[in-house]
Order: C-alpha cells, then structure tokens, then sequence
C-alpha cells in the first residue's frame, strides 16, 4: 500500500485554551476523495483548519507525502499544495470571475498552467465561462460556490480541503456540483471534505471517518459507513433532525 499524501497523527488543537481536537489521527491517500463527518462541534472545520496551518498543532504531528508541515505558517503550507476552500466561500465580491480565478493562481507552478487549468474549469462550469465578466457579488450562491471551488482547483494543490462545500445550495445545483467532484477525482485530485451533508459526502467517498468531540471514533469506506448504525445514531442523539440530513 502507498504512503498516504497525508498523515495527521495524535493532533491536538483548539481555539485559546478550548481544546477541539483530541488525539485525531487519519490519512489521505493520493487520489482519495476522504469525508469527514460529524455532529456541530465535533472538530471537522477545526482539523481542516489545523492542517491548513490557520490554527496551531498543541500536540501530535502532521505530514505531507511524509514531510511534518505543522508548526509551518499557512503561507508555506499552500505553497506545499495544500488549499482550502472555507465554509461561506469567501470571494472577492466585487471583482469578477475570471479576476477571482486568476487570483487563485498564485504560485509559481500555478501561474503556469493557468490557461489550461481555466479550460478545465470551464468545461466543469460552464457558467462561469457564460459570467467571465460578472462580479461575483451578482452570481447565485450556487454559481458563487462553483466559483470558490473553481478558485481553489486554481491553484493546482495536491490536497483540496472543503468546508461544507454543499452548505445552502439547492438539491438541483448539489447534483451538479457532485458530478463536477466526480470529473475533478478522474483528473487524479486529492480531496478532504468536511460538512453536514452526511449523505453527499459518504456517497463520493473512497473512506470516511466520523469525528465525535475532537476524537475519530468510526471509520471506513463511504458506503458502508453510510449505513452504520453507530454513525445514524450519533447524528440523531447530537444534531436535531439528523434523519434529515441522512436522506
């Protein structure tokens, strides 16, 4: 079996003196798509921003294709090919699309395959080549999504983290933005997705872990988790409605 591109091994991590994270360890292989699930709380976004560098390892280490990247700013972190698209999109509003795209290229190995990375992109979204000119202020929240992720397949990384990339959109417009992940995994990308979208994100996955208060507590390939009972009933003791977002 291959090394894993990444190994996240007895992490400990939080926020001032609030501890998330306890002693979470998982791995991503080269051209997995991993899901990371998990009632409110329990430390998904907290891990994506640990690995990305924005919050600080307390404990435990990470490794990139076997090299420790914690303790590295979030700077030297993406120029290792690590990018994260956050929860809530975060462009830049007022420019347009192909400005935000452009500016999602900012390194070197980037900035020189930007033209056919910009033809990959199009292919997957057609909208956006349609809205080139657009503010992305202007754009739906479905076309602002397919842009944040657009953005972040810019910046050609080796790792794409998402956060609750299907947050706020559409049945109709999460179909599409499925299938494009599909198209995305057939060019070889590595992706680490967290959200509350457990059914999504179980069916994309190669391998999933079910995160309960900072700890991985459950973990496997996407289908079977999907029918776990222990993962169903997580969800329904910790989140009103998890029947729900199980459907």
């Amino acid at each position: 079996m291959p090394k894993p591109l990444l190994s996240v091994e007895g992490v400990e991590a939080g926020y001032d003196d609030v501890r998330v994270l306890k002693s979470c360890s998982l791995e991503v292989r080269g051209g997995e798509f991993v899901a990371l699930v998990g009632p409110n709380g329990a430390g998904k976004s907290t891990l994506l921003k640990t690995i990305t560098g924005l919050l600080p390892v307390k404990a435990g280490t990470i490794r990139l294709d076997g090299e420790r990247t914690d303790g590295l700013p979030p700077y030297a972190i993406a120029a290792r090919g690590v990018a994260l698209i956050p929860e809530g999109r975060r462009l830049f509003a007022p420019l347009t699309v192909l400005e935000n795209l452009e500016l999602g290229a900012f390194l070197p190995r980037a900035e020189s395959q930007q033209e056919e990375t910009l033809r990959l992109i199009f292919q997957l979204f057609p909208t956006l080549r349609e809205k080139v000119s657009v503010p992305a202020q202007v754009l739906s929240g479905g076309e602002q999504q397919m842009l944040a992720l657009a953005r972040g397949l810019m910046a050609r990384p080796r790792l794409l983290c998402l956060d609750d990339p299907f947050l706020g959109l559409a049945r109709a417009v999460t179909n599409r933005f499925c299938q494009a992940i599909r198209e995305i995994m057939a060019e070889g990308m590595t992706i680490l997705a967290a959200g509350q979208h457990v059914r999504q994100l179980l069916r994309l996955a190669n391998r999933a872990y079910l995160l309960e208060e900072g700890r991985v507590v459950l973990s496997g390939p996407g289908a079977e988790l999907l029918k776990d009972e222990r993962l169903r009933r997580s969800l329904i003791e910790l989140i009103p409605g998890a029947d729900q977002t199980m459907r």
